[in-house]
């Protein structure tokens, strides 16, 4: 009797342990087509204007005289020490993504918001490359909190274009994608701001929004709309154009056909691109190297619906093919406009 019941509680732990690991190291399918992937360019006319793309929104604007950063995020800290520990930046992964970005003249970072997926990581990016940490008061917060200098932080105003080079790019203030579960809208959405100067290790949590942007850039050779976030305000775009649209798509799968829809209206079809290049797909758990995955089965659990933003954006490209899909590859610089 005592070894049946040795044997079952052993079985027990073992269903309890193989389930615990598949829910934390098997990831989902990325929700993006694999027939829009670009392959990156190798020669780069001057006076280009290229990306490269690192994961989650984490984007790098150059124009071969200007470079210049959203988010900058590189850490990848895993699901277990998102849910029972503190946080910090990586140091080894920011080592690598600078260097596989190839970043070499940065002169402004700029997080799309204040969670720490954007901005745990943009002070010590600015801290070694000179650059200017750019965003919200909660923003400047994480700047202060790593003793990034005074100088090296600009807090923006709503609407009011700031110019990196070539580039002028206009904050514009919308709205963080609405979770649908109550406990993650209220402790990540709520009371938003960061009021004093955070110092990490701290919880994800003490990463709260701030301001969450959508950036409209304009460059002699083309223009550009990045929304790091699936949230939208109505209206916020309107009278804006942009040739290309950087389109965050994270969480949008937990979200209503009618709230899809109304994103799509309030971000694509307001500035009237003639590319769509989905962002923020991936996991955020994942390896900061190698191919790109999708999210691990216990956040894909959590937010839900994954499933359902692919065949979205495909009939999109169905119903409206004046319009290109494109993902970019992970570090490799991609022409935008020449």
């Amino acid at each position: 009797m005592k070894k049946a019941i040795t044997s079952i509680a052993v079985g027990l732990v073992a269903c309890i342990g193989g389930a615990i690991w598949y829910l934390v190291n098997v990831y989902k399918d990325l929700p993006v087509d694999p027939a829009w992937a670009l392959p990156g360019d190798t020669e780069i006319p001057t006076g280009a204007v290229t990306v490269r793309f690192s994961g989650t929104s984490t984007l790098l604007f150059s124009d071969g005289s200007s470079q210049w950063m959203i988010d900058g995020w590189f850490s990848r800290p895993g699901p277990w020490q998102l849910a029972f520990g503190n946080i910090a930046p990586d140091m080894e992964a920011i080592t690598y993504g600078l260097e596989a970005n190839q970043v070499s003249n940065l002169q402004a970072v700029i997080p799309a918001h204040s969670h720490y997926d954007h901005a745990m990581d943009s002070p010590e990016v600015a801290r070694r490359t000179g650059a200017v940490l750019m965003g919200s008061q909660s923003t400047a917060n994480i700047g202060h909190g790593w003793g990034l200098p005074a100088q090296q932080i600009k807090v923006f105003a709503n609407r009011t274009p700031v110019t990196v080079g070539a580039f002028t790019i206009t904050p514009i203030e919308s709205r963080h994608l609405p979770f649908t579960n109550p406990q993650m809208q209220q402790r990540l959405l709520q009371d938003p701001e960061i009021t004093a100067p955070l110092t990490p290790p701290a919880s994800v949590f003490d990463y709260r929004l701030g301001k969450a942007y959508i950036f409209h850039v304009d460059h002699p050779r083309g223009n550009f709309v990045v929304v790091g976030s699936a949230g939208y305000e109505p209206g916020a775009l309107r009278g804006l154009q942009a040739d290309v649209i950087f389109l965050g798509i994270g969480g949008l799968g937990e979200k209503t056909d009618a709230y899809r829809e109304a994103y799509w209206q309030e971000t694509v079809e307001a500035v009237n691109p003639s590319t769509v290049i989905p962002i923020h797909y991936d996991s955020l758990t994942g390896p900061i190297s190698g191919p790109m995955r999708g999210p691990v089965m216990i956040m894909a659990l959590l937010s839900g619906g994954i499933e359902k933003v692919l065949p979205f954006l495909k009939e999109k490209e169905r119903t409206q093919p004046s319009l290109e899909f494109h993902t970019l590859p992970r570090y490799r610089e991609v022409i935008l406009f020449q």
